[in-house]
């Protein structure tokens, strides 16, 4: 049978000392600064950038030169620059949407150090509950061992781990161990397929007439609590003037430490409802379309300028912030790569009237839309219903106008343009 490569990324939480901790936080913060000292060098030249080769010779050389330097592996410098390099190569793509690399700052970038040799972390399960990690010029660490990794365990999954990566959140330092397996093809999904409408007040409205819903991602009291800790954090900040670039009080400092763990917990609970939604959905369906929308520019800010300044802006910040917060963009990354996993395909399709549009007689017309009903203003139609449930029903009749596809082949091919049909 023929067989496939996976590549899949599995995080771990990892029990630190403090002083394990102090030497990860400065290999982190070595590793911003060798990428700021490399967009320095690789930018600010004459007329030109810099090669591959000129800017390994100059991480060797301050590597020599600047004492502390030597507190990031020379394997995770290595690694930054490949990252970096990796920047310039997005950027300049023009299907991929990353910005062009610049500075990062010491407060508020994510800290992050990179273990690319699987041969030094010498992974280990020690009982049901921890395993046992390498971690260069740290040591032996515990990790919280919640699945089996490929090649490690006995009688476990077949496969390698190709490299880890640590990242620290609000709630700590994290390993994310990157896996290596090979799998067999997928062969063609047997199931229907199904159009899905991303929206507010409606997570998502599928065009078979069912909806995927969640309630609020934190309880009325963390609510609450956040709500005191922002305002406190705002009266903190307000009474002590500082000069830019220097750190917060350490009592603002954990202020802030305390909202960014609440805001960590609703984003934790939003990706588990994300996962288990998107497992359901590329289990039961063989195409899913969903519509090519620019979030980036559906999130901008209404403000405007001092010359012609923006009308309801307070209520646009309110949209930006429920979009923002119900992650539309990573809804379909999961569902791209689960249902190719599967055999599946998703399909996105142009945006513009889906959602004023009768999906029974074709009919558009932007006043048939109160809030969440749908009332088709056509007298010799007359349908009506749920307006999310119909926009679903037109993303899906819209597959064959599709702009872009990602999944199976074979699956792809057979997307034809569904004729108006009721729900």
């Amino acid at each position: 049978m023929e067989s496939v490569k996976q590549t899949r990324a599995h995080v771990a939480r990892l029990d630190l000392s403090t002083a394990q901790i102090a030497v990860l936080d400065g290999q982190a913060h070595t590793a911003r600064a060798l990428w700021n000292l490399l967009h320095e060098y690789f930018t600010f030249r004459q007329g030109r950038f810099a090669t591959v080769k000129e800017c390994d010779t100059a991480i060797r050389v301050a590597r020599r030169e600047i004492d502390w330097m030597g507190q990031l592996p020379a394997q995770a410098a290595q690694a930054v620059l490949k990252t970096y390099r990796q920047a310039w190569a997005n950027f300049f793509n023009p299907d991929h949407p990353a910005k062009r690399p610049t500075f990062k700052a010491r407060f508020g970038s994510r800290l992050a150090v990179d273990v690319p040799q699987a041969r030094d972390l010498q992974i280990k399960r020690i009982n049901r509950r921890w395993g046992a990690v390498n971690l260069p010029k740290v040591g032996r660490v515990r990790f919280r061992w919640t699945k089996d990794l490929p090649g490690v365990t006995k009688g476990g999954p077949a496969g390698r781990i190709t490299g880890a990566r640590l990242v620290k959140d609000a709630f700590g330092w994290q390993i994310v161990f990157r896996t290596e397996r090979q799998v067999p093809a997928p062969v063609s999904h047997p199931g229907p397929q199904v159009g899905i409408d991303r929206g507010i007040n409606v997570a998502l409205a599928l065009s078979d007439g069912t909806m995927r819903e969640h309630g609020d991602w934190l309880a009325a009291g963390e609510r609450e609590h956040l709500r005191r800790l922002e305002k406190k954090s705002a009266r903190q900040h307000r009474t002590r003037t500082r000069t830019p670039g220097q750190p917060p009080s350490k009592r603002l400092s954990r202020t802030y430490d305390q909202i960014a763990r609440l805001r960590a917990t609703a984003k934790r609970r939003a990706v588990n409802w994300q996962h288990q939604t998107t497992t359901e959905l590329a289990n039961a369906f063989s195409v899913v379309v969903v519509e090519d929308l620019k979030i980036t520019n559906m999130v901008r800010s209404a403000k405007g300028t001092t010359e012609q300044p923006g009308r309801n802006v307070t209520q646009k910040a309110g949209l930006n912030r429920a979009i923002t917060g119900e992650a539309w963009g990573r809804t379909v990354t999961l569902l791209q790569y689960k249902t190719r996993d599967r055999g599946g395909l998703v399909v996105k399709v142009p945006a513009p009237g889906t959602s004023q549009t009768c999906h029974q007689c074709g009919h558009r017309d932007a006043a048939c839309r109160d809030g969440t009903r749908f009332s088709c203003a056509n007298p010799v139609c007359g349908w009506t219903g749920h307006a999310d449930t119909n926009a679903a029903i037109n993303i899906r009749n819209a597959a064959g106008t599709a702009v872009s596809g990602r999944g199976d082949l074979g699956a792809a091919r057979s997307v034809k343009r569904q004729p108006p049909r009721a729900a």
